[in-house]
């Protein structure tokens, strides 16, 4: 088989695996928590006992000596863009990687996009934007996006979410739903720009996580390599302290993660490569409808 026809094949795989998952964001309304940018008027129509008082159209009332209001809708017209971490941590995890979990959560939420005709784009950052997809709508779009995802190969393994995240605030015009996703394993100062991001946009962190690096198993000495800078060090996993150490430090990490995105507002999603993610999503959703 073709490299394009497994490509293909992927993709249709996602878009049915998905398709369960994108009916429950539908139905636990999705409209409902992402709003449109506005509201425009409808028509007009008899006031009917309930009705808001101050949506009474005091003229036509006048001229026909009977209560009218003006009814409105809300404009969707929703950008939604997924600004997607691609450097060499992501190729990391126990039995699925992390990119391969991204782009499960990215194609369920693309598709849920679709669904409420939401025009969507696509950002692939390492230590910058190594590519930047505008904002459409359709499936067509939806299906060249993933396709775009699935092949890129990126420049470096590095990241850099600080000055990734400062050239998307300087392509993003318009208000728009951003979800960033990333493993957050990052020494760069980001947090300035994520707030100065969710200060014109709806910002969600989809925050992809693998269970081994949340502890580090009994198996003697190993040699762990750094994905993104290839570093290698020699470490001696039967020494109890240094386990021990390192989930410290991973709590300690997480802690100040979550307390950083609290301090900036913005809503973290935490998904386990080793976890069905739909549960995770639908609670978010949830969370979010209140």
């Amino acid at each position: 088989m073709s490299q394009t026809k497994e490509i293909l094949k992927k993709i249709k795989k996602l878009d049915i695996k998905t398709k369960q998952l994108v009916d429950g964001i539908i139905t636990g309304n999705y409209n409902s928590v992402f709003k449109g940018q506005g509201i425009e008027f409808s028509e007009i129509r008899d006031y009917r006992a309930g009705d808001d008082i101050r949506t009474i159209d005091w003229k036509v009332t006048a001229r026909f000596n009977h209560p009218y209001i003006k009814e409105f809708i809300e404009e969707r017209d929703l950008q939604v863009y997924f600004v997607i971490d691609i450097s060499g941590s992501g190729s990391f995890g126990t039995n699925v990687s992390k990119k391969e979990k991204s782009l499960e959560i990215i194609a369920s939420l693309m598709f849920a996009a679709l669904r409420n005709n939401d025009e969507t784009g696509v950002f692939l950052i390492t230590n910058n934007i190594e590519k930047f997809v505008p904002a459409r709508k359709g499936r067509r779009h939806i299906l060249q996006l993933l396709d775009i995802i699935t092949t890129f190969t990126p420049n470096s393994a590095k990241t850099n979410l600080k000055k990734s995240l400062e050239q998307v605030l300087k392509i993003i015009k318009r208000k728009s739903i951003v979800f960033v996703i990333s493993d957050f394993i990052d020494n760069s100062e980001y947090l300035k720009p994520l707030k100065l991001l969710r200060k014109r946009h709806d910002v969600i962190a989809l925050r992809i996580i693998d269970p081994r690096e949340r502890e580090i198993p009994d198996v003697g000495m190993i040699e762990l390599e750094d994905e993104e800078t290839g570093e290698q060090i020699l470490v001696d996993t039967s020494d109890e302290e240094f386990r021990n150490s390192y989930s410290r430090l991973i709590t300690e990490n997480d802690t100040k993660f979550l307390t950083n995105m609290l301090k900036i507002k913005i809503n973290t999603i935490p998904l386990l490569t080793d976890q069905d993610y739909s549960t995770s999503l639908k609670k978010f959703f949830k969370r979010r409808d209140k």
